[in-house]
């Protein structure tokens, strides 16, 4: 019974269960894969920022036409009424 034996491995991996637990070796693999996927969130965030941003064609504008120039009469101020005149006795 050496090192690379089957039977030795079966026997360290019933050893782990018995002193860890089922529930205790589940908890640390999924904080395990937690740590993971923190990981591999963090290296897609950096090459996101170190990357420079799609170039992208801007739509063609319209061109509105001008709007059109005011009249002489409209530009002219509206004449003031004339005063009443006062009826005193």
């Amino acid at each position: 019974m050496g090192v690379g034996s089957w039977w030795h491995w079966v026997i360290v991996a019933l050893v782990v269960l018995i002193l860890f637990g089922r529930g205790k070796i589940s908890e640390t693999m999924g904080d395990f894969g937690k740590g993971i996927r923190s990981f591999k969130k963090g290296l897609g965030e950096d090459e996101s920022a170190s990357a420079p941003p799609p170039q992208q064609m801007a739509p063609p504008q319209q061109i509105a036409p001008p709007p059109p120039a005011p009249t002489p009469e409209a530009a002219a101020p509206a004449p003031a009424e004339p005063p009443e005149p006062s009826r005193e006795p």
